[in-house]
């Protein structure tokens, strides 16, 4: 399955709501200290780049996951929308257009993958990195918003390898 469902972006807008739901701080709050507020997304904003990286033309184990975790997504969200509320479900939601990943990108990807191995293990925000990474990998390849950001994305992953294993 190379596309996300309906029922896999409901999944992915359900993270994203959850998520943003817990962050809020309120107006109050947020007036009274922007910037610290402001950063407790960078995690999720990182893990969320990073799983919409995942299911851009990388393959392997890494992309194997990721197309996997997309597909049980999938799935999750479909049995949701006909049990839940009954409305049909597998229909795709559209389709983008995807920026392959160069070689070096693919590389700077896996860098990536060590790192967030290593943020998922030792940082306190463990819990916000799965979640940014599962909706990434379900809302980066939507027809939607979210979707055209992973061109960016993918487009300064290859600068960034081309540059890095240019200097070499």
């Amino acid at each position: 399955m190379n596309y996300v469902t309906i029922g896999g972006v409901t999944v992915g807008l359900c993270i994203l709501g959850y998520f943003v739901t817990t962050w809020w701080p309120g107006r109050k709050q947020l007036t009274k200290d922007p910037l610290r507020h402001a950063a407790n997304l960078a995690p999720f904003l990182f893990a969320w780049s990073y799983g919409c990286l995942t299911v851009l033309g990388v393959g392997g184990v890494i992309g194997w996951g990721a197309r996997s975790a997309r597909w049980i997504s999938n799935w999750l969200g479909d049995v949701a929308l006909v049990w839940g509320v009954g409305t049909p479900a597998g229909q795709a939601a559209g389709g983008t257009v995807y920026l392959p990943l160069t070689q070096t990108g693919g590389a700077i990807v896996l860098i990536l993958t060590a790192v967030m191995v290593a943020l998922v293990k030792k940082s306190k925000h463990g819990k916000v990195l799965k979640l940014g990474t599962w909706c990434g990998l379900t809302l980066g390849t939507s027809a939607g918003v979210a979707g055209f950001a992973a061109v960016p994305l993918a487009q300064g992953v290859n600068w960034l390898g081309a540059t890095v294993y240019g200097a070499l």
